[in-house]
């Protein structure tokens, strides 16, 4: 069975944009997996998706 790889990004959550901000991630294939206070306050989403090996890209 083929391993999945994931590639991963982390990107602000702006106040009264959060779906806005989460649907246009989604709409290019990123899941989110974690939404936590950012450093500096704020929100930040922590997002994975599947790496398209050589063979099916």
């Amino acid at each position: 069975m083929a391993r999945t790889t994931w590639e991963y990004v982390t990107t602000p959550l702006l106040i009264h944009r959060e779906t806005a901000i989460l649907n246009t991630w989604g709409t290019d294939g990123w899941e989110l997996v974690h939404v936590a206070n950012g450093p500096e306050g704020g929100m930040v989403a922590f997002l994975k998706r599947p790496v398209e090996s050589e063979e099916t890209a």
